[in-house]
């Protein structure tokens, strides 16, 4: 598994305990939803004004979000692919852009620690690049129960 972390800001620290943390999410997901494929993602730390541009960009909203995903494959492709245990291949599975602005704010909205935060983010864009969504209510429910069953098993509850 490869997962890049690039840090595109400079307005919140990025340690070495932040990425390890990121890290961590990114192999309970795994964990969890079984992956057995070699895949690489790729998730980027961006501020307010660059999450922003994307957002713009590619969902046609002229605002900063919290966390942005774009998945190399259709919601019908990746459980098959994911689940492929004779590929030998790396999977390139796609990308997470995570506003860390957003983090801190979203953290002192909801009353939990940044940590809580930026975990959650990540999981959240790492379920929609293994195909979760939350378009529909059922999907929505689905989404939100494998959220909290990620964030309950790394004890980062609300």
């Amino acid at each position: 598994m490869k997962i890049s972390i690039i840090n595109k800001q400079k307005k919140v620290a990025v340690n070495k305990e932040l990425k390890e943390a990121i890290k961590n999410v990114v192999y309970k997901v795994i964990e969890v939803e079984s992956i057995k494929v070699p895949f690489e993602v790729c998730i980027v730390l961006t501020g307010n004004i660059g999450i922003r541009k994307l957002n713009r960009q590619f969902r046609n909203m002229d605002k900063p979000t919290d966390v942005l995903s774009f998945p190399m494959y259709e919601e019908a492709e990746i459980k098959g692919i994911i689940n492929n245990n004779e590929s030998e291949y790396i999977t390139v599975l796609g990308d997470i852009v995570i506003s860390l602005e957003k983090a801190i704010e979203q953290a002192q909205e909801y009353g939990h620690s940044f940590e809580r935060e930026s975990a959650y983010l990540v999981v959240h864009g790492f379920l929609h690049l293994l195909g979760y969504d939350h378009i529909s209510k059922k999907d929505k429910e689905i989404m939100r129960k494998k959220e909290e069953e990620i964030m309950v098993l790394m004890n980062l509850i609300r």
